[in-house]
């Protein structure tokens, strides 16, 4: 575990899957991570990569041959290095490897790096192919945060609120975990997303292409919440596990296959694909009140 920290915030980091485990304020004395329980999910920040969401039969094809990747990927199970580590920063890395390719067969290093500043946590996904030929990817977040935050209040004392107007159609998740054909209305010229553990009974909501780059966590009964920035992500998810205290903010560049998908990875909606030598560099950022 290693944990980076300003006058405001302090974080820690796991090396296995670099996943943030905490996001503690310093002045408030205020959690604002999920904790992890077991009994509802035991994760808290997984990474998403080299894919997001699930394959249809968890597969995919390259060149007409199979490959077999499971849901979002195998970094969040991999040991990072620690490649730069500051007082208000962190690198962790990983690179393509025996085991990677013959689930992914393209070269790669991936470095996700934590950064302080001030109230601020900025998260970035950095890509490069170190191959010779393409190589194709997707990458994304899935942090879980707190609802509620603080004592006295209660999950639907909390929502979401978009720094836009939203017209968004939820796309439905099939029991395969696989993005229907046909979406359905869900905000209609709104900002503001009430939080109820009932939205998540059907899964994630799932949404393509939102006019916002921020979505907030508020509540009227207490002054505390975050402005999480999602610019340069396409797709964005919510969640959460049935009836548990946190809702998760997931950005993504990419999205899980459709149920009509013809299974061609190159063809994959979302798909990134990076020339030889090439990087792709991504950043989340939250702000905490």
């Amino acid at each position: 575990m290693y944990s980076i920290e300003n006058e405001q915030l302090s974080i820690s980091v796991s090396t296995k899957g670099a996943e943030l485990q905490s996001i503690f304020h310093k002045k408030f004395k205020l959690e604002y991570m999920w904790d992890g329980d077991p009994a509802f999910w035991g994760k808290k920040s997984p990474v998403l990569f080299p894919i997001v969401g699930t394959l249809k039969g968890d597969t995919y094809f390259i060149d007409k041959k199979a490959y077999h990747l499971t849901r979002h990927g195998f970094a969040r199970e991999m040991e990072f290095e620690v490649k730069g580590h500051t007082a208000d920063s962190i690198t962790f890395f990983i690179k393509s490897n025996f085991s990677t390719l013959k689930q992914f067969p393209f070269e790669f290093e991936f470095s996700i790096r934590y950064k302080l500043s001030g109230n601020n946590l900025t998260v970035t996904y950095i890509v490069k192919n170190t191959s010779d030929s393409y190589c194709y990817f997707s990458v994304g977040g899935h942090p879980a945060f707190k609802a509620p935050l603080v004592e006295g209040t209660s999950y639907d004392d909390y929502y979401l609120e978009f720094n836009e107007d939203e017209t968004l159609s939820r796309w439905p998740i099939s029991k395969e975990g696989l993005i229907e054909k046909t979406p359905e209305p869900f905000l209609t010229s709104s900002p503001v997303l009430p939080l109820r553990k009932e939205l998540f009974y059907k899964d994630a909501l799932v949404f393509k292409y939102p006019t916002s780059s921020i979505v907030s966590l508020k509540s009227d009964k207490t002054e505390h919440g975050l402005d999480f920035d999602f610019d340069g992500f396409p797709f964005l998810g919510i969640w959460a596990a049935k009836n548990a205290d946190f809702v998760c903010i997931e950005p993504w560049c990419g999205i899980a296959d459709s149920v009509d998908t013809d299974q061609q990875f190159t063809h994959k909606e979302g798909i990134n694909k990076l020339k030889s030598k090439e990087t792709f560099e991504r950043s989340w950022s939250v702000t905490f009140f």
